[in-house]
């Protein structure tokens, strides 16, 4: 989802709650604090030799002893408003970032507007081939590599 997405998801439920739901559906703690919005580009050249560049806004939360704070829809809207100078589009996709054992990036995949909050959904990023047929990995819907009659396995 990106900015925009997400911008136009929340407007006018400024006033209500906001919820992050990590994958396993945990919530995270209500008193959150989004400590950065970033914008993140990385350059690089995947398995086959091919250069890439990846772009993304990154919100980092983190949780503090401060049990009362809480980070309302306006004011969500309100740190993308001050992340503008950082960002150089809002047709970048957001993801956060989350010490959740570890520190874990997570995708945003939905925006649930319930009747006091709002919820962001996030799933988990998963690593990948981006040049399969350089490696030579199959697509996953070519079922003949490894089908029972194709004699590989």
């Amino acid at each position: 989802m990106t900015i925009q997405e997400l911008k136009n998801s929340l407007r006018g439920s400024e006033h209500k709650s906001l919820t992050l739901i990590l994958p396993d559906q945990t919530q995270v703690p209500a008193h959150f604090h989004v400590t950065e919005v970033g914008y993140v580009k990385k350059e690089f050249v995947d398995c086959g030799g091919l250069v890439r560049t990846d772009e993304k806004c990154l919100l980092q939360i983190w949780v503090a002893d401060d049990l009362e704070h809480r980070v309302d829809v306006g004011t969500l809207i309100d740190i993308f408003e001050h992340g503008q100078p950082v960002l150089p589009s809002e047709d970048l996709i957001v993801e956060i970032e989350y010490e959740y054992s570890y520190v874990s990036q997570f995708a945003l995949s939905e925006v649930r507007n319930e009747a006091e909050s709002i919820a962001l959904i996030f799933e988990s990023k998963h690593t990948d081939c981006l040049a399969k047929d350089v490696c030579g990995i199959p697509d996953a819907e070519d079922e003949s590599c490894c089908s029972p009659s194709s004699g590989c396995c």
